[in-house]
């Protein structure tokens, strides 16, 4: 099972970009909460493929305020992409990058988002982003479209392009790692998050 688990994560790593599970306005979330929730999120209309970067790097005098924070950077891609055979359908994808106080590696995460209704407020809009194989993940909330607010409680990471090389205990979100606001940035930022030759390329020049 964990070769098994192991080769999807593989998958997952080099294509969730490229193969997300379809997703827009899913049941019980409205369309033009859902639309509004784009618009803040991708600051643009949708291309075949749309791009948001979001970054936070937290200095020493943060992180000597939290000591519980084991986070020390985190780097956030979300994709949209409209299929060709489906003009009407968006799918939505992430990335996301970490950076530990006690770790030089980097290390990811990947998979598929689709939008949800918010439990613990109301009925704000939000990304569910999930891992495979009960890899945990994210949620990603708008105040507005210049900033995302990151929700975790688990999410599976691997070394920055090797997701077959498991996390390690002082690589793990600690016990006040479960929110974080990231600054959108220009989407070449988030490049190094991409595996495809075309995705980075395209990253560097959006």
């Amino acid at each position: 099972m964990k070769n098994i688990c192991l080769f999807a994560l593989t998958l997952a790593a080099s294509a969730a970009l490229a193969f997300p599970q379809p997703s827009h306005a899913q049941q019980g979330v409205d369309k033009a909460k859902a639309q509004d929730f784009d618009a803040k999120m991708f600051a643009r209309p949708f291309d075949e493929k749309t791009y948001a970067c979001f970054v936070r790097r937290y200095d020493a005098n943060h992180l000597a305020q939290h000591p519980k924070q084991n986070v020390s950077a985190m780097k956030l891609l979300v994709t949209a992409e409209i299929p060709s055979d489906a003009k009407d359908t968006v799918n939505y994808s992430f990335r996301v990058g970490f950076q530990f106080r006690h770790r030089p590696t980097k290390f990811d995460s990947a998979g598929a988002c689709r939008h949800i209704v918010a439990e613990d407020n109301g009925d704000e809009v939000r990304l569910r982003c999930g891992v495979d194989c009960d890899g945990g993940g994210i949620e990603v909330a708008m105040k507005d479209d210049k900033s995302a607010v990151v929700r975790t409680e688990r999410i599976r990471i691997w070394k920055h392009k090797h997701p077959d090389d498991e996390d390690t205990d002082d690589a793990r979100l600690g016990d006040d790692d479960k929110t974080f606001r990231l600054d959108r940035v220009d989407t070449r930022e988030c490049a190094d998050l991409a595996d495809d030759r075309k995705e980075v390329a395209a990253l560097r020049h959006k």
